[in-house]
């Protein structure tokens, strides 16, 4: 594909057919200067030129297992070579083996599984099982979350991207607990919790308790900030809901497979899902793949009734290969293990020196290699950093060598759960020496 152009023409020869062919996802065309990346391993991508960065997006917080990792090639390699692509109505080792991989790392009484292409349709789909089984029709969720870009999906997010799309019927909004902006006027981690319950039975008691069929829930919102639930607030999410015969939907789009130090990040927070969707790092996204997991007892509605829902491409060989490669690989190097440690070990402890550096940082939070970084024009006030100094501290990292995920007023730290402490001493540096642009 490159013998006819010097590898220091494909950087412009990319950014040329992108400008001219592709059209990008929540951006006005004019004017975009996307980053090439022409390869990767590891924690590292680099343009056809040689130009490198330390990724700690992991891409968008998906590739947990890391660039390249030569076990998820070579499970694909090998399918690709046995069978590319098979029909969903038929049986298909690989993708029985996916599943098998998948349920052995849930709750007991999780048996089932249904594939999707992704996490918007995996939420579609968990939004029209829970609708199905309790015969109800509304679907409660945070303001402060991103559930994916389709139908159901993207009219349960709570962020700006919901209002242009909201055409669907049937989704509540509430406030769910954020102790450093709180809603509540709570003091405390605890007092957090107590109020965010009590504002959420009332939501539930306003809307009528037998009209709402699932509270769909980010265990840990990600896109919205990286908030991580107060103590008891998850189990008071659930007691709420079996009071008044409700299920519980958990996106674990962003948190699972490792990014939070666990293989889910409820397992920390005293809560068991009804239903429980995925993507993202249950393969690092070396082939599209999501998906539903399915309690014995609602999967049970559908053994003599139809499940009127499903995708030309819903367990496709390819990705289900690669499931099986990541997981295998995770589970035999300690991935989901090293991601647990370095966020206490290295992480944490980092950002908390620059919090006492840099008088720009409101708070940091997180766990595992899941965390945010939340940047001030003030502390006493928390106005947020302009858009302008962010763009400053974006393009201060990119030249330093680190590709960051920035959301808002916050820096994403979100490197792959193979990241080394080198690694992430790597980064801290380089945080450090943007936000001196903007302390």
């Amino acid at each position: 594909m490159t013998t006819d152009w010097e590898l220091s023409e494909l950087d412009d020869r990319a950014r040329e057919l992108d400008a001219a062919h592709v059209f990008h996802s929540w951006s006005a065309q004019a004017g975009l200067k996307p980053l090439v990346i022409a390869g990767g391993s590891g924690c590292r991508v680099w343009d056809h030129s040689g130009a490198s960065w330390l990724d700690f997006s992991s891409q968008l917080v998906n590739t947990n297992i890391g660039h390249q990792h030569p076990s998820v090639i070579s499970a694909i390699h090998e399918q690709a070579d046995l069978l590319a692509t098979v029909a969903p109505a038929t049986a298909n080792l690989a993708r029985g083996e996916a599943a098998r991989r998948i349920v052995e790392r849930a709750p007991s009484r999780h048996n089932k599984v249904f594939f999707t292409n992704g996490g918007a349709d995996a939420n579609e789909n968990a939004i029209r099982m829970a609708r199905l089984h309790t015969g109800r029709d509304k679907i409660l969720s945070t303001y402060r979350s991103y559930h994916g870009n389709t139908g159901a999906a993207i009219v349960s997010t709570g962020d700006w991207r919901r209002i242009p799309n909201e055409f669907a019927r049937g989704h509540v909004h509430f406030f769910g607990p954020y102790l450093y902006r709180s809603e509540f006027w709570a003091t405390s981690p605890e007092q957090e919790s107590e109020r965010a319950l009590r504002h959420l039975e009332r939501v539930i008691q306003s809307e009528g308790p037998t009209t709402i069929a699932a509270i769909l829930l980010e265990t840990i919102p990600g896109t919205a900030g990286v908030l991580i639930p107060p103590p008891g607030y998850l189990a008071g999410v659930r007691e709420l809901a079996d009071r008044y015969g409700i299920l519980v939907i958990t996106d674990e789009v962003m948190c699972g497979f490792g990014r939070s130090g666990r293989w889910f990040a409820f397992e920390g927070y005293d809560l068991v899902p009804d239903l429980i969707t995925f993507a993202k790092g249950v393969n690092s996204g070396y082939v599209p793949a999501g998906g539903v997991i399915i309690s014995d007892e609602i999967a049970a509605d559908f053994d003599e009734n139809v499940f009127p829902g499903g995708l030309t491409y819903s367990g496709h060989p390819l990705a289900m290969a690669a499931i099986c490669g990541a997981l295998d690989a995770m589970a035999a190097e300690g991935i989901v293990e090293n991601a647990r440690r370095i966020g206490a070990e290295a992480i944490a402890p980092g950002l908390t020196e620059l919090a006492d550096k840099h008088t720009a940082i409101g708070e940091v939070r997180g766990e595992g290699v899941f965390w945010a970084i939340e940047l001030v024009a003030d502390r006493e006030t928390r106005e947020p950093l302009p858009a302008a100094g962010m763009a400053r501290v974006k393009t201060d990292l990119l030249a330093r060598g680190l590709l960051p995920f920035v959301q808002d007023n916050r820096i994403h730290v979100v490197p792959p759960c193979i990241v080394t402490d080198d690694e992430v001493a790597e980064a801290m540096a380089a945080y450090d020496g943007a936000l001196s642009l903007v302390d």
